[in-house]
């Protein structure tokens, strides 16, 4: 996915990773780029980043930095745009990237591993999200199709990540689910507890399975 953004772009000077977290993306940029900007609200999560040379770190939010104009040539979001204002973040990104400079939208599915279990996982997945829905987590749930998008659009090919995983990983993925963490203030117990019992035995004796994470990109030109 990341030879196929760097194959469009006109240089590889300077880069913006908005909505940073825990900087993934942005790690991956500062192997290509002279300089990243990386961008979150919350330092709780950027305090976990990557500490890289070429990396500098700002809490803001996505739609009001005091970032110069027309000086980025990348400018990437991941799993965070159903966050923003899309016309204020859209400014932003028009009035901080340079002529031709490109914008990528990246997002990931529902996790998959084996059909008994992911049928557990869908069914956990939408109670958890149903009863404390974010209206606009919808977007990410339709593979940000339905976003609105004003920019040039360059067509992209499907994309997914398969990686090895303990039945410890998914739990721990599990529990980074922010509604998981609202039916644990709630209820003052854990909802993750009772899907692994539920998983566990379908697990069987492999102590790793391959998962595979599915990967959607919107990919623009901006003008």
């Amino acid at each position: 996915m990341y030879q196929f953004i760097f194959s469009h772009l006109n240089a590889k000077n300077v880069a913006w990773d908005c909505g940073t977290g825990p900087g993934q993306v942005a790690s991956v940029l500062a192997e290509h780029f002279d300089e990243i900007y990386a961008s979150d609200i919350s330092q709780e999560q950027m305090d976990h980043a990557p500490k890289k040379s070429n990396i500098t770190y700002y809490k803001v939010p996505a739609e009001d930095t005091e970032f110069s104009s027309n000086i980025f040539d990348l400018i990437t979001v991941a799993q965070a745009i159903h966050w923003f204002d899309f016309e204020q973040f859209y400014t932003e990104v028009n009035r901080t990237g340079r002529p031709g400079a490109l914008l990528a939208v990246i997002g990931y599915g529902m996790v998959q591993v084996l059909p008994k279990i992911d049928k557990k996982l869908h069914q956990f997945y939408n109670d958890m999200f149903n009863r404390y829905f974010n209206k606009n987590r919808k977007f990410l749930d339709e593979k940000y199709q339905t976003i609105p998008f004003p920019f040039e659009e360059i067509s992209t090919p499907q994309f997914e990540r398969t990686i090895e995983w303990e039945r410890e990983h998914l739990e721990g993925f599990l529990n980074s689910w922010s509604p998981v963490q609202k039916f644990k203030d709630d209820h003052g117990q854990n909802p993750v507890d009772t899907v692994i019992q539920e998983i566990d035995p379908l697990w069987g004796e492999d102590e790793k399975l391959s998962v595979t994470f599915p990967i959607f990109l919107r990919l623009g030109k901006l003008s």
